[in-house]
């Protein structure tokens, strides 16, 4: 392993204080969980109704305390609602890293990951340091194939993972982050 990726300092992303920011939101906007998962929902009213697809479980919401991670795509919704980034829920020091907003998104898209430009860019920086998989996930603290699998991920990711993962290619979340049409 290289000392560059020895030396590098990853913070993790804290969910149950994003969950914390919702639920203070919900709380001082006097709605149930059912009323958040539809403002979440409602965030791309239009792109939902073209689409039909199935809206977020207010199960899904009260459930990420407990489980201490949701996916990746999951947080987009949430981030978007309380207008922040996900560094905002990074642990350690805030003056290491700089804030950058999320992309806009109109009614007609939803804020998604680019999952293969994540991967694509994880594959190029392991490649440029010479480094096997095994040797990227352990300062990652995952599985080799947790990273690999990202190549043919349709969907999500867990949070946790994706931000110790645009930290240790030292982009910020948003670099990642598109307004999509699904």
């Amino acid at each position: 392993m290289t000392g560059s990726t020895a030396a590098m300092s990853i913070h993790e992303f804290d969910v149950r204080a994003m969950y914390a920011a919702m639920d203070a939101q919900r709380a001082a906007l006097g709605l149930t969980w059912p009323k958040v998962a539809r403002a979440l929902w409602g965030q791309s009213a239009v792109l939902n109704e073209r689409r039909g697809d199935h809206p977020i479980s207010p199960a899904t919401l009260t459930g990420i305390a407990k489980r201490g991670d949701c996916t990746c795509q999951h947080a987009l919704f949430i981030l978007r609602w309380l207008d922040r980034a996900p560094e905002d829920f990074l642990s350690g020091p805030r003056d290491d890293r700089g804030h950058v907003a999320l992309p806009p998104a109109a009614e007609d898209r939803r804020l998604r990951w680019d999952l293969a430009a994540v991967y694509n860019a994880l594959d190029a920086r392991r490649r440029e340091r010479g480094l096997t998989w095994r040797e990227v996930a352990q300062p990652l603290r995952c599985t080799d194939n947790q990273l690999t699998g990202i190549r043919t991920a349709r969907y999500a990711i867990g949070m946790r993972l994706m931000m110790r993962i645009v930290q240790w290619l030292d982009q910020p979340a948003a670099a990642f982050i598109y307004p999509a049409e699904w």
